[in-house]
Order: structure tokens, then sequence, then C-alpha cells
């Protein structure tokens, strides 16, 4: 993976965190915290430059939605 793709997942990844962090409920700020943990550790040794790029574009949605409904 390139170093700007690394940092740019990284990125995405502390801000989903940050984001989940901010759920009033309990239940939803662990849920969503542990389904991203386990979601970058299940695509962590993916290599596909393409794949990499659709899956930040997911992490990204989702992102926004969880901003919204934060």
């Amino acid at each position: 993976m390139a170093a700007s793709s690394r940092a740019q997942v990284l990125r995405l990844y502390r801000a989903l965190l940050r984001e989940s962090q901010r759920f009033s409920s309990y239940n939803y700020r662990t849920y969503a915290i542990r389904r991203i943990r386990d979601a970058f550790r299940e695509n962590k040794n993916i290599k596909d430059s393409e794949k990499i790029e659709e899956l930040v574009n997911k992490g990204k949605a989702n992102l926004e939605v969880i901003h919204r409904q934060v």
C-alpha cells in the first residue's frame, strides 16, 4: 500500500472511532466501535488498490451516516 493511501486509511479509522465516541447510548457506542475495529482488522491484508479505494469510499459513507445519527 502506498504511504498516502495508508495515511488516508488511518485518518478514516481515527475519524470513525472519534465520531463513534459521540453516541450517547452506551450500546450504540460500543457496537459501532467494535464493528469499526473488526472491519479494519478483517481488511488489513488487502493489497489491491482498487479494492482499498472501494473500501475507503464505503468507510467515508459510513462516517457520514454516523455523523448524521450522532
